[in-house]
């Protein structure tokens, strides 16, 4: 059996450019601006190895998917990343079906149905689509939305992942990386630990065949 003690991988070196530039990576990912100028100069770091994209920009998309104003989400992104909403309907279905469950919440049930009716119901068409327009459609049925089997789709969970998978898209539109150095190391870390975790059982099968 492969042995995991952590203590076989303390000998293992990183680089303080490595790790300044991990974190640099992760600040400027999640558009903390501040933070990584401040960063940047007590690191005294000259050539990060993360480009920026106009960090207060996408911060404010954020914010605005986050504060439930999808519409100014949808127009800023158009001004950052043009094209990037017709090529991308699943966000672009997202953002939309953002703003309708934002009138359902405000009581606002006949604007919501004239803005389905206008900006949802192609999609409809798209079998993918269905059944979470269902969803999005059923929550005008309930007095409390939140109370409802749909409830999930009013969290704040569910606008901050529409909110990362934006500013995902943008990063990639602009030809960067999607994710940060840390959360790809997070990544490469549970793919291994997975693939040994499998490995492990591999060799316990074997040595229990083996030994019989």
């Amino acid at each position: 059996m492969m042995d995991l003690d952590p203590k076989h991988y303390e000998q293992v070196n990183l680089r303080d450019d490595d790790v300044r530039n991990i974190v640099w990576s992760y600040l400027v990912h999640n558009c903390f601006k501040e933070t990584a100028k401040a960063f940047l100069a007590s690191a005294g770091m000259k050539n990060p190895t993360e480009p920026t994209l106009d960090m207060d920009t996408r911060k404010l998309i954020s914010q605005y998917v986050q504060e439930g104003k999808a519409l100014n989400a949808i127009e800023l992104t158009e001004q950052l990343a043009p094209k990037l909403l017709d090529s991308n309907m699943d966000l672009h279905f997202d953002l939309l079906t953002l703003h309708f469950i934002d009138l359902i919440r405000a009581r606002k049930c006949g604007e919501a149905l004239e803005f389905g009716q206008k900006k949802l119901i192609g999609f409809g068409k798209v079998q993918k689509y269905v059944v979470k327009l269902e969803d999005v459609m059923a929550l005008m049925a309930y007095e409390d939305p939140e109370k409802s089997p749909m409830f999930h789709l009013l969290s704040s969970e569910y606008r901050q992942s529409v909110a990362e998978g934006l500013n995902q898209a943008i990063l990639e539109h602009a030809n960067m990386p999607a994710n940060s150095e840390l959360e790809r190391l997070a990544q490469q870390a549970t793919v291994v630990r997975q693939y040994l975790h499998e490995f492990d059982k591999v060799n316990i099968a074997y040595a229990f065949f083996f030994f019989l």
